[in-house]
């Protein structure tokens, strides 16, 4: 399905991206903790509406 050129190209482009992701995100750890402080209940709540959405679509499936 694909050639050999495009899986070493993939795997050196997923080796690459996540290297300098992880360079920039040591660089401004500091920033990160300053502006981005409880930014985890946003996405405990985030999850929570979609997990409610999820319940509510079962139940509302099963009604019918």
């Amino acid at each position: 399905m694909f050639t050999t050129g495009q899986i070493n190209f993939a795997i050196f482009f997923i080796i690459v991206f996540v290297a300098a992701m992880i360079y920039v995100y040591r660089k401004d750890l500091k920033q990160h903790k300053k502006y981005y402080k409880g930014s985890y209940k946003i996405l405990i709540a985030f999850l929570a509406f979609i997990a409610i959405l999820f319940v509510l679509k079962s139940y509302l499936k099963h009604q019918s």
